[in-house]
């Protein structure tokens, strides 16, 4: 069997970003875990916003193609997203869009995400730790593009007190969270090989 193949996406290009910090651990717990994994930036992807006539006029950007292409090359994928006004960021929600209107030949439009498993994660500096954003990021994903999102989810509380030096988390439980939403994605990815 080929080597599992998983990748971590932040939703967030912010400076000091928490849920980029949550996506550096979740490689670091992937990689104790003998993943083979590959943290992205979608800042590598620049993207317009998504607009049917744009698409009509010019096709689809190389960059979704890129990005889907990358999508594709793993079995699983985890996303750790900001949220902002209780859903998901502009920035993911428009490569989200922009990748499931990438269809290669013998491709139906958003088969990339039919194809792999899902899993998600927040981390906010407020108490319900992004718990909104990953009901919308589980809507959009499942309900949207046809996705298997894994029922473990990572919403990390009070996260500007949560990472230690190391970049690790701090509290045990949040660390078993992690590490427990990592291996259902794993085992999930595994199933669908």
């Amino acid at each position: 069997m080929a080597a599992l193949k998983i990748l971590v996406i932040p939703g967030s290009l912010r400076t000091g970003s928490f849920n980029a910090r949550l996506a550096a651990a979740a490689v670091k717990e992937l990689a104790l875990l003998d993943v083979d994994v590959t943290l992205i930036s979608l800042a590598d992807y620049p993207l317009p916003i998504y607009d049917g006539d744009l698409e009509a006029s010019s096709g689809v950007p190389k960059m979704a193609v890129d990005l889907k292409r990358m999508i594709g090359a793993h079995h699983g994928v985890f996303i750790a997203s900001p949220e902002y006004n209780s859903s998901v960021p502009p920035l993911l929600k428009n490569a989200i869009d922009w990748v499931s209107r990438v269809r290669d030949r013998n491709e139906s439009f958003g088969q990339v995400f039919r194809e792999r498993a899902f899993a998600i994660g927040a981390a906010s500096d407020g108490k319900f730790g992004g718990l909104r954003v990953l009901m919308a990021l589980r809507q959009i994903l499942a309900l949207g593009c046809g996705a298997t999102v894994i029922p473990k989810q990572m919403a990390l509380s009070f996260a500007d007190e949560a990472f230690d030096e190391t970049g690790g988390l701090k509290d045990p439980a949040d660390a078993e969270l992690l590490r427990a939403t990592l291996r259902q994605l794993i085992d999930t990815a595994q199933r669908m090989m």
